[in-house]
């Protein structure tokens, strides 16, 4: 790891140390998946109390860490605000990606660390952010690139809500991380082993690193830059011992 992977790592062993000394619940910051790695293959016994990750919905990519006291006998909720960004005037809104939406926020000053994942859909986006930011986002968040818009706080979202997919299937000689990635991106799987080694690719926001990684059924991959997809498995297998497979790729 390097010095900066090393600081979060220490972060994270703190704010366990905080949460069995004091009782409480304490929660780190959202986490990208490299960070969500560092923290799942930290040694056990080095966090002196037990965590949970969430981000808002199951599906979520970005997660805060809980970490919670032996002794927790009650419900907690994670500081997760939702906000809800519509144009003011949908006649004159331009067509607005995640990017945009991710440039607007972060152009407010916000540290990423403090966003979680932003879902762009219909003309509108769904905003998860740290509940410590969230006035200052709601006030301040007026315009994306030329289009006025306009913020609510939304008081729960779907914890089931799944991305829109494509569905593919097709036929693989095994059930591989590099054929998989392969038929769900339509790229050699030369090119593919290069981004796996070059510590790119996630399972379950696990960081694999081998081309021969045996995907299981419903396993989540993310692929930087590349996007997201979820092997659902196996249909069939043909007479030539290759196997038809099914493919969900988040758009």
């Amino acid at each position: 790891m390097n010095k900066e992977e090393l600081m979060l790592q220490k972060r994270l062993i703190e704010l366990s140390r905080l949460a069995y000394n004091r009782g409480i619940v304490t929660f780190s910051d959202f986490l990208n998946l490299n960070e969500l790695n560092i923290l799942h293959t930290t040694p056990k016994n080095q966090f002196l109390s037990q965590y949970k990750t969430y981000g808002g919905y199951d599906f979520s990519e970005r997660q805060m860490a809980a970490f919670l006291p032996d002794a927790l006998y009650y419900d907690y909720d994670y500081p997760i605000q939702i906000i809800e960004i519509s144009p003011a005037n949908k006649r004159f809104a331009e067509e607005l990606n995640h990017r945009d939406y991710l440039g607007a926020v972060m152009n407010l000053g916000i540290e990423r660390c403090k966003i979680g994942d932003i879902i762009a859909e219909d003309g509108k986006a769904f905003l998860f952010v740290k509940e410590e930011m969230a006035d200052y986002i709601a006030d301040h968040l007026t315009q994306i690139r030329h289009t006025s818009v306009k913020t609510a706080f939304v008081p729960e979202f779907h914890a089931d809500y799944e991305p829109r997919y494509e569905e593919i299937k097709g036929t693989v000689p095994s059930i591989r991380l590099d054929t998989v990635l392969s038929l769900a991106y339509s790229v050699s799987r030369s090119k593919l082993t290069a981004q796996i080694e070059a510590g790119k690719v996630f399972v379950n926001g696990k960081l694999i690193t081998s081309n021969g990684y045996r995907l299981k059924e419903n396993d989540i991959i993310s692929v930087r830059k590349m996007g997201r997809i979820s092997y659902r498995g196996i249909l069939s297998e043909t007479k030539k011992s290759r196997f038809m497979i099914s493919i969900r790729k988040y758009i």
